[in-house]
């Protein structure tokens, strides 16, 4: 199974616009970042979790040609603004399974309603299936069992997920420690890390690691990145040997 990193950006992504800050004038391509995004990927197998405003361009980037599935973390725009660029997927497949929270296919159907609209619906319109996600109901897709994972973003439910070994959280500020169950004896673990100072909605840097301590993955990839970070390069030699940052394009492979 394969990990391809689409975005590991922040809301407004790197290099921000306009923005004169010493990250986003790097020249180096590990800090230039799209809206968090990752695509999971093996034969006969293939799903996208989240869907941002760079959708288009990751698609191209990535070479991805087939989704199963598209499943959303939570409503927030860096994860959802991109569901019209679905289209060429729906042209070739059909109706696209999307999953997701009761509340987030609400606000999606409120936002996108001529995706979802049933009747008199506009020609070339792409259409989807929604499929809710509820916590501790397995998702089953193609030949893959996915484990919906409940985590609170400030005072925002949102939902990971946990495919095989792999587990990925991104927004996450709190987890109950009964979601815990969820993530042991996992190879990879992806989650946000978002600065070091902290943060009223998101994981920094400490918050980070100290749940990874906890999960105790055999590597931990940190995603949904500031520019305030700093420099990858430099950032990285300050982690601990299993925990690396994640940068766009990247792709790792799980056995």
């Amino acid at each position: 199974m394969k990990i391809y990193f689409l975005g590991t950006g922040t809301s407004q992504g790197i290099p921000v616009i306009g923005s004169s800050h010493f990250v986003c004038l790097s020249e180096d391509h590990k800090d230039k970042r799209l809206r968090v995004s990752v695509w999971i990927h093996e034969e006969d197998f293939s799903v996208v979790i989240d869907c941002g405003p760079d959708f288009r361009q990751q698609m191209l980037t990535s070479k991805c040609s087939h989704i199963d599935a598209l499943l959303f973390t939570h409503e927030h725009a860096d994860h959802t603004a991109g569901l019209d660029d679905i289209r060429p997927f729906y042209f070739k497949q059909g109706d696209i399974p999307v999953y997701g929270h009761q509340r987030v296919l609400a606000n999606l159907a409120k936002r996108f309603d001529y995706i979802f609209e049933k009747e008199n619906k506009y020609p070339g319109a792409p259409s989807v299936m929604p499929f809710e996600v509820v916590n501790n109901q397995n998702i089953q897709i193609k030949n893959q069992e996915i484990i919906p994972i409940n985590a609170m973003h400030g005072n925002l439910q949102v939902f990971g997920y946990r495919i095989k070994d792999f587990v990925y959280l991104t927004d996450v500020k709190t987890i109950d420690t009964s979601e815990l169950e969820k993530l042991k004896h996992i190879d990879v673990l992806v989650i946000n890390a978002l600065r070091f100072e902290p943060h009223n909605t998101h994981f920094n840097i400490e918050e980070a690691i100290n749940f990874i301590n906890l999960v105790q993955p055999k590597k931990a990839y940190l995603t949904h990145i500031s520019h305030i970070l700093g420099l990858h390069e430099e950032v990285q030699k300050q982690l601990p040997e299993n925990v690396f940052l994640a940068y766009d394009n990247l792709e790792i492979e799980i056995k």
